[in-house]
């Protein structure tokens, strides 16, 4: 959940994932659907399908049990090396490092020059074979990223480690963003029965919003002359939103609901549509 979302949004979220699955056999067996309605809100729901897949991966393959080892961990499904380290120390006192943005900073600091993915994995790996309690290891770096070594702002008098850093008392090193938003114009149609309800159609198991509900949506190859009726803003993409109603039949693979609660809808069609009513 705490891939590209911060901390005050998971919290409430968390708490709720366990309650609807508290465990692995039961997210394992609950229909997709009901997984991705759980993670509504929180965006990029590729992770809640591959959090499914993870769960039947272990039921399947390591009797419902969790794995314990850090090779098994990062073959489940949507575990990555970072998180399969993370894992591995926190649950399991595994000499293996974490390697998040907060991580990936402190360790450029303290060598005072960019590295690439591949030295900060070995100067990592350097540190938390010296140190008695990994977990404990890991989470100190990832607070000291986070609360003491900022992109923006050092305290470098308040870091313990300020005698190990080349670049203590020095401004922080640039991060220089290459990331280009993409603009994506989309017409959502509006389908709507006095008896039946309104029309959505499930989006693919790929590409944005993959797997939710939302009326049918076309891309626009030109850009509209009047203004998005709402614009859905992603790190790479912004969505601008243009309802259109019409009276004609419906076509394709979608169904009548009388209402959409229940079903796995995106934020931005949620928003769309309280500016629309």
């Amino acid at each position: 959940m705490l891939q590209q979302t911060q901390v005050k949004t998971v919290l409430p979220r968390y708490m709720e994932w366990f309650e609807a699955f508290p465990d692995i056999q039961t997210l394992a067996q609950a229909h997709l659907d009901n997984v991705l309605k759980q993670w509504e809100g929180l965006g990029y729901y590729r992770r809640a399908r591959l959090i499914h897949e993870a769960a039947n991966q272990i039921i399947q393959n390591f009797d419902g049990k969790f794995p314990h080892t850090f090779e098994d961990i990062i073959s489940l499904k949507g575990i990555g090396k970072s998180t399969a380290g993370a894992i591995a120390s926190f649950c399991f006192k595994a000499h293996t490092p974490v390697l998040d943005g907060n991580v990936k900073r402190v360790l450029s600091s303290w060598e005072n020059k960019a590295l690439t993915d591949k030295a900060l994995w070995r100067i990592a790996q350097d540190w938390i074979d010296k140190a008695k309690q990994p977990d404990v290891w890991n989470q100190a770096m990832m607070e000291l990223g986070a609360t003491v070594c900022g992109a923006k702002k050092r305290d470098c008098a308040a870091c313990p480690m300020q005698q190990n850093c080349l670049s203590a008392f020095q401004a922080p090193l640039k991060n220089k963003s290459n990331i280009k938003v993409q603009d994506i114009h989309w017409q959502v149609c509006v389908f709507q029965h006095e008896e039946y309800g309104i029309w959505l159609e499930q989006r693919p198991e790929s590409g944005i919003w993959a797997g939710l509900w939302t009326p049918p949506i076309q891309a626009l190859e030109i850009k509209p002359k009047q203004q998005p009726d709402y614009i859905h803003q992603l790190t790479h993409r912004r969505i601008h939103l243009y309802l259109h109603e019409t009276d004609n039949n419906p076509q394709g693979r979608g169904q009548w609901f009388k209402s959409w609660e229940g079903l796995a809808v995106p934020t931005g069609i949620h928003r769309l549509f309280e500016q629309y009513v």
